[in-house]
């Protein structure tokens, strides 16, 4: 069961002008489920994107670079479940390039300005013509306010279809701001999610969406592990429909540029802090926060050798306060001239390690009360400088094994 995390209310979700959604059951892996969900785009959205950083990428990424690069405006964005497309060579490029020429011809614009995206099993080949023969009934559904049914459509092993919103005032004008995202495990993003979707109504200057998604990934996604594996597909698109009505915002350091950055951040940080909540066997919420390091950069580094130990997550799931594996992960976390006699540590309000011992007043007692909750705060102080960073993680079950054990069963 996943942690705290509830399926959205399609109430609590907003639509966001300009954008139409359609799902439909296109048998790509599994009957009678919804694989296939189309977001339409009116003209003049702006769109932008971060993609995985593994070198193994997926056909359906090498395609989003290409087409955003060639600077078409998108009009459409596809996206499947069940086949991750990933692995297929030159097959599996041909493969996406055609359901990207059909979108195409169905509504009448170049494939360029067509977006594919997939998720599911690495290595297998894309049945792009189950997709294909698919997308009519998709587009035919398309309405503004499908987003929590394609929440849905996009999972995979999700338990939970994630999704967010919220509003904000913006040049006197109610500025939209909604997404969705999936994801459960093989999560380690290294720029962002497995696949992850917010848009806005926000009239924002094009040239400014690249350094917002980026923006937004490093303080959302980039902040999440599951068990430390970097996708073959992970991708973070942002899109701009620019209906709002709103001063055009030409800076993000301005008040409205603010406001909007505050706004997609929010959302962001709620779709990726879901998908460690509905981590593949999770049982724990945990924050991680590194403080008093000499850059942001060296606390990241501790706080996601914290997150990636299975040592450390497999105490959590057991509600052991065995706390040396955490001062161990600290360790080794690749910070060459760390002061161990400097290091504290806190879980939730009680104080572990100070000076880099255990701390004499500390009760083994204590700790095991805070293990045992389903949210729990780990703060590590380096007292080297400044800086600090948040990790979000879950702790490793025996149901993390079974899932992914019978993946493809």
């Amino acid at each position: 069961m996943p942690v705290n995390l509830r399926a959205p209310d399609a109430k609590d979700i907003f639509a966001v002008a300009g954008v139409t959604i359609g799902t439909a059951m296109a048998g790509v892996r599994k009957a009678n489920r919804r694989d296939l969900t189309v977001v339409l785009l009116e003209p003049g959205a702006a769109v932008a994107g971060v993609f995985t950083a593994n070198r193994f990428c997926a056909a359906p990424v090498q395609l989003c670079r290409e087409h955003l690069a060639a600077g078409s405006a998108v009009r459409a964005i596809l996206v499947n479940t069940g086949n991750a497309n990933a692995g297929t060579g030159e097959d599996g490029l041909a493969r996406a390039r055609s359901t990207c020429a059909a979108l195409a011809a169905l509504l009448g614009c170049s494939p360029q300005q067509v977006l594919p995206f997939s998720t599911g099993v690495i290595m297998e080949t894309l049945p792009n013509e189950r997709i294909e023969a698919g997308l009519p009934a998709a587009i035919a559904a398309a309405r503004a306010d499908a987003w929590s049914i394609a929440a849905e459509a996009i999972m995979t092993t999700d338990t939970v279809p994630k999704a967010a919103s919220t509003r904000v005032q913006i040049g006197g004008k109610t500025v939209a701001v909604t997404g969705i995202s999936k994801g459960a495990g093989m999560i380690r993003p290294n720029m962002a999610t497995m696949l992850g979707f917010v848009a806005t109504d926000a009239a924002i200057a094009p040239t400014l969406i690249q350094q917002l998604v980026r923006e937004a990934a490093d303080e959302s996604f980039n902040r999440i592990t599951i068990d430390g594996d970097t996708s073959t597909n992970d991708s973070f698109v942002l899109i701009a429909t620019q209906r709002a009505g709103n001063p055009t915002i030409e800076s993000l350091d301005s008040a409205d540029g603010r406001a909007l950055r505050e706004a997609v951040f929010d959302v962001s940080r709620r779709l990726a802090q879901a998908i460690v909540r509905d981590g593949e066997g999770a049982t724990k919420f945990i924050t991680i926060r590194v403080e008093g390091g000499a850059s942001v950069e060296e606390c990241r580094k501790v706080g996601y050798a914290i997150g990636h130990s299975p040592l450390v997550k497999t105490a959590f799931f057991a509600s052991d306060p065995n706390l040396g594996r955490i001062l161990a992960a600290v360790g080794y976390a690749g910070i060459d001239d760390l002061d161990q006699t400097r290091i504290d540590m806190f879980l939730d309000d009680v104080h572990v390690v100070e000076g880099g011992g255990r701390r004499p007043s500390y009760r083994e007692e204590d700790g095991q009360r805070v293990m045992k909750q389903s949210e729990i705060t780990v703060r590590v102080g380096l007292h080297r400088g400044p800086h600090e960073a948040t990790i979000w993680t879950c702790d490793l079950s025996y149901d993390y094994v079974k899932i992914n054990a019978d993946y493809r069963s």
